[in-house]
């Protein structure tokens, strides 16, 4: 508007000012005021003058929406096929220009401010030119950017500050909102459907294969990221001060288990692999944990037992990878100032091995349930099919391992593994006598139900069957790449540290699916 000669200035702001002020008296009507509008913006003394600013345009923009907005309320008022969702997307699609040009804006001027310095190694940009064009995808619509470039020295790399200030130094043309909804959606449904409803949902129209494209590359970020965060929570130096006060003490609790993924593994070679000799592998485990203070964990309103904060752990990078992930969750849930530490588990020697390797000080505890499908076990050898004499036999021996002595029941058992007589039923039988001697010193669910502290890993259980909701639909098979990226996107989710990948989420506190 400053442009404009000063006559043009006062008739623009007189009509829009006198338009408005009708229109909201009821006195005008909305294409008399577009039609006001329109006549000052197209006059003689405004052709031919320099381009507007961008602020001049956003605040005709803005005009001409309010009364685009105003027509709109009309049509849905006076209209009988029209609820409010009619309403919400025609205004939303009416803003939307005028959020475009607000972003490009901001985003133009945020470049022309960033000093010529290398992102890398913050020296100096040297060879400076300006004006290069980058057009990007945002939430509103494309977005075109000039910006400077600078050739820095030291990394003896070409460099353009802004691409990094703006956060687009690692994307094929979407800004990080865009980014952001990509993975989140990838991470929770497939591809193509993440596509559909990304387009429904906000208009932003990204194929297919872009959409997966950009998930992988933003869970191959949030890698590093989590690599990073682990070793900062395993080799931080000890504070000098306590900084959280413990008022009373807490037990961590940290339970552990392993699912199966679908691979492509050696694709194509099924056939030649199997008149070698060799079954290709196509299943491999994800390992999981998930780890929670005692004092977070309770019952709602109905009596079902809940836990209010939790971290959470999932990879398909092996046990060693488990191991130091597990670890540093627990540091960051407060394992450091515990006053004890409980694993709990099915039985698995692999799981006692990492508990004593990562968590030696940690009491462990056999998963209740899986000590029952033992017993279980037994009985079957005794009474085979007869369902009657087996509940009858098994009911008492559960009662008693829950609330009484592990050791009456393996003491019962060993009695009657020595009257069997020798064949398939006695070497069942010894067989699993033999696992809950092993375990005898994990059973104790008594004292642990005392305590008020889980007796079953049904924690761990339910996070395992939620992640497995996205890996294991049918037809899915997937790459180690490409399903550890996803897993470490959705962990960054369920940890409540999306904010940490996307840092424009500073202020959103995602809640856990």
């Amino acid at each position: 508007m400053k442009n404009l000669p000063q006559t043009s200035k006062a008739k623009f702001l007189e009509a829009v000012e006198k338009g408005a002020s009708q229109f909201l008296s009821g006195i005008g009507r909305v294409d008399e005021v577009e039609e006001g509008m329109n006549a000052i913006c197209s006059s003689p003394e405004a052709v031919g003058q320099p381009q507007r600013p961008e602020a001049e345009a956003l605040a005709i923009s803005a005009a001409r929406l309010a009364v685009g907005l105003e027509r709109s309320i009309n049509q849905f008022v006076a209209a009988t096929d029209q609820n409010l969702g009619s309403i919400e997307l025609a205004v939303e699609k009416e803003s939307r220009e005028l959020l475009r040009q607000a972003t490009e804006k901001a985003a133009q001027q945020k470049a022309e401010a960033t000093p010529p310095i290398c992102p890398v190694c913050q020296h100096r940009l040297s060879r400076l030119s300006t004006d290069h064009a980058r057009t990007f995808e945002s939430k509103f619509g494309p977005i075109t950017v000039r910006r400077a470039r600078g050739y820095c020295r030291r990394c003896r790399k070409w460099r353009f500050p802004a691409d990094t200030v703006l956060g687009l130094e690692e994307t094929a043309g979407y800004s990080p909102r865009v980014q952001e909804m990509a993975a989140l959606l990838a991470s929770k449904m497939p591809v193509a459907e993440a596509s559909a409803v990304l387009e429904h949902l906000t208009g932003v129209k990204l194929p297919r294969a872009s959409l997966d494209r950009e998930a992988r590359r933003q869970g191959q970020r949030a890698q590093r990221l989590r690599q990073k965060l682990d070793e900062q929570a395993c080799h931080s130096l000890p504070r000098p001060l306590q900084q959280e006060l413990v008022l009373e003490p807490y037990q961590m609790i940290i339970q552990i288990d392993a699912w199966n993924i679908r691979e492509r593994d050696d694709w194509g070679r099924t056939g030649t692999m199997r008149q070698a000799g060799q079954e290709p592998e196509r299943w491999h485990w994800v390992y999981t944990g998930t780890c929670f203070r005692l004092d977070q964990r309770g019952k709602t309103a109905g009596g079902r037992p809940g836990i209010s904060q939790r971290g959470f752990v999932a990879t398909r990078e092996g046990i060693d990878a488990l191991r130091e992930q597990l670890h540093a969750e627990a540091l960051r849930r407060g394992l450091g100032q515990a006053a004890g530490a409980l694993v709990i588990a099915d039985g698995a020697v692999w799981i006692w091995r990492l508990a004593d390797d990562r968590f030696g000080q940690a009491r462990q505890r056999l998963d209740f349930y899986h000590a029952v499908q033992h017993l279980a076990a037994v009985g079957r050898a005794l009474y085979g099919e007869d369902k009657d004499k087996l509940k009858s036999w098994l009911r008492p021996l559960v009662k008693q391992l829950k609330n009484e002595s592990c050791l009456k029941v393996i003491k019962q058992l060993e009695e009657l593994l020595a009257d069997l007589p020798a064949g398939s039923s006695a070497q069942a039988v010894a067989k699993e006598v033999q696992y809950l001697q092993e375990h005898q010193n994990r059973m104790d669910y008594r004292a642990g139900s005392r305590r008020g502290e889980p007796i079953g890993s049904g924690a761990i259980e339910s996070t395992c069957r939620q992640t497995q909701c996205r890996f294991k639909r049918p037809g899915q098979y997937w790459s180690q790449k490409g399903d550890e990226a996803l897993l470490c996107l959705e962990i960054f989710w369920r940890n409540e540290r999306w904010h940490l990948l996307f840092p424009h989420n500073h202020r959103i506190d995602p809640s856990k699916n």
